[in-house]
């Protein structure tokens, strides 16, 4: 499966399937949530949060692609993602593209 967050692929007719998406929501465990919230007080990078975060793009591409797959397609093109916060130390992230088949050479 070719992943590209432009809407072609060089030396591909590509026919459109449709939308495919995937989305996870994270969270850390409460040990996680209130250490991270100390190193609010004097800054510096979340890691946990970051992992976390990480994890979901992760999760969410994984998803997005079986959805595309099912629609029988050999990429998906102009891929965003999007997350927002659900709850404290709670995100949901998105990832969606459009899926498609390739249907010869150009």
């Amino acid at each position: 499966m070719i992943l590209v967050n432009t809407d072609y692929i060089t030396g591909k007719k590509l026919e459109m399937l449709g939308l495919a998406k995937g989305s996870t929501i994270q969270s850390k465990h409460l040990g996680k949530d209130i250490t991270q919230g100390f190193k609010t007080l004097v800054g510096g990078e979340l890691k946990a949060y970051n992992e976390m975060m990480n994890e979901a793009r992760a999760i969410a591409t994984k998803r997005m692609v079986e959805e595309a797959e099912v629609l029988g397609a050999d990429a998906i093109v102009n891929i965003r993602y999007a997350s927002s916060a659900v709850m404290q130390g709670a995100a949901e992230v998105i990832a969606y593209g459009t899926a498609v088949r390739f249907v010869g050479e150009e």
